[in-house]
């Protein structure tokens, strides 16, 4: 049956939906609704401002450093109180205009310089961490659960078995051994040795819980439809893991990553004051807190600073990791 009348020769427009006022409905992309979501929660953009501050200060620590308007080195003896047990002359730990977080007792040294610089070398530690243990677990997941059968179940037994041994008394053990046999290889020897140290252990003993949950993402992304079709048209094995699926785990792996970067900055401060770490006159945020416990009785405010910094720093890092993971959840009630 043919239709005749003006309906059949004009082509009819679909208007796009509007809302109540009027305003056209646009379709957002997933990306564009992770962005609008995050940009909602108020306490997640201010945990991004202060990481972004923090970051900033890190890489400009040592240039800062170098034009001398940081001073982490430079002793100021004459400001102590040596019949005090050389703390700080003053009120609040030598807090003034020129000193703003007071002076390092003992020493004189500028208490705020030394914890700029502290966040270079604590954050390059756990920066370089992080990022080996992402790169060490995504590429294990994926191969584990693409692989699946014989290759799935070693990769498992590999995860358990480093996820049984205590990684804090591992850590402590093999200090002196590995930080050797670093420097006999060729790795500079005293705190570059040691920084190298935390970097691989920490990855060592931090890609299996990561392994685990790329594997988890892997284990159903191989049954969609786009990786039967790389199959078909015979894509290698590697162009699948890396050009098909990796795309498409981006959001976990920029979620743990988050979140692993406080708890290896966390790890080095305590490492720090175990005696493992970094050490004195290379400031970090662990040593220098590490050093601040002998004084607290005599020189509290050399205490609360650099706790309270320690602090604002991890939980800034674990709010925005947070606020990412609700954002990028498409389940997320927002």
């Amino acid at each position: 049956m043919s239709v005749s009348g003006p309906q059949a020769d004009t082509p009819t427009e679909v208007e796009s939906p509007t809302t109540d006022q009027g305003s056209q409905i646009r379709g957002m992309s997933p990306r564009q609704l992770a962005v609008s979501r995050f940009r909602r929660d108020t306490g997640s953009m201010i945990a991004g401002g202060v990481v972004l501050l923090f970051m900033l200060l890190a890489v400009l620590a040592p240039i800062l450093t170098k034009m001398k308007i940081l001073r982490p080195y430079t002793f100021n003896s004459d400001k102590l109180d040596v019949n005090n047990g050389s703390v700080p002359k003053g009120a609040l730990g030598g807090i003034s205009w020129s000193h703003p977080f007071g002076l390092t007792p003992g020493t004189g040294t500028d208490v705020m310089s030394r914890l700029i610089m502290g966040m270079t070398f604590s954050i390059s530690i756990a920066l370089l961490a992080a990022l080996l243990t992402v790169a060490l677990g995504t590429v294990i997941g994926i191969i584990a659960g693409s692989s699946g059968k014989w290759v799935d179940a070693i990769i498992g037994r590999i995860i358990d078995m480093t996820l049984s041994f205590p990684q804090t008394l591992m850590l402590l053990a093999l200090s002196s051994t590995l930080i050797y046999q670093l420097e006999r290889l060729g790795v500079p020897k005293g705190n570059f040795a040691r920084a190298t140290y935390l970097i691989l252990v920490l990855a060592a003993f931090g890609w299996p819980s990561f392994a685990r949950i790329v594997r988890g993402q892997v284990l159903s992304l191989r049954e969609r439809e786009f990786v039967e079709a790389a199959h078909v048209f015979g894509a290698s094995q590697a162009r699948i893991w890396f050009k098909e699926m990796l795309p498409n785990l981006w959001a976990p792996i920029l979620v743990y990553f988050t979140l692993t970067m406080p708890a290896y900055i966390s790890a080095e401060a305590a490492l720090s004051f175990l005696g493992v770490g970094v050490k004195p006159p290379t400031p970090t945020l662990g040593n220098i807190l590490s050093d601040a416990t002998t004084y607290y009785d005599s020189d509290f405010a050399y205490f609360i600073i650099p706790a309270f910094v320690l602090a604002t720093v991890v939980v800034s890092f674990n709010l925005l990791g947070d606020g990412l993971r609700d954002a990028l959840d498409p389940k997320a009630d927002r």
